[in-house]
């Protein structure tokens, strides 16, 4: 059994975080010490670290919600993590070409301002004006 500070620790999550998940219902509510300290056991460490591991892949709370509710019933296909997982790599492709298009352009701006005076810069004349980019973005 761990504390809250040393299941952070372990895990990387911060304490306000897993109070967050503790209130939220993705974490079940802990057992409490004499002291009324909460102590975590094994079960919650390892759903800490799915939601860890989840969030670092960028998934969503509700999306996280599901895959834990899916857990639950190992007996059933896998169609509906798949179509979760499926669905957040659409969305990480569609934000990678979105900053692929920012890139280009931002490069375009740098590439065509020639470091003079400020009057002159082309960096504030493309921000200042929508219509100089060459792609929306």
């Amino acid at each position: 059994m761990w504390s809250i500070g040393e299941l952070s620790k372990r895990v990387g999550v911060k304490v306000p975080t897993i109070r967050y998940y503790e209130e939220t219902g993705l974490i079940e509510p802990p057992e409490r010490s004499s002291g009324n300290q909460r102590r975590y056991g094994r079960q919650a460490m390892e759903r800490l670290t799915f939601i860890r591991h989840a969030r670092d892949l960028g998934l969503g709370i509700e999306a996280i919600r599901s895959l834990i509710d899916l857990s639950g019933h190992p007996e059933k296909p896998c169609e509906a993590a798949d179509s979760i997982a499926r669905e957040h790599l659409t969305e990480v492709r569609e934000r990678i070409a979105r900053l692929q298009r920012l890139e280009q352009e931002l490069q375009r701006i740098v590439e065509n301002c020639d470091s003079g005076a400020m009057c002159d810069c082309y960096v504030l004349r493309a921000l200042s004006d929508h219509s100089l980019c060459e792609s929306e973005h």
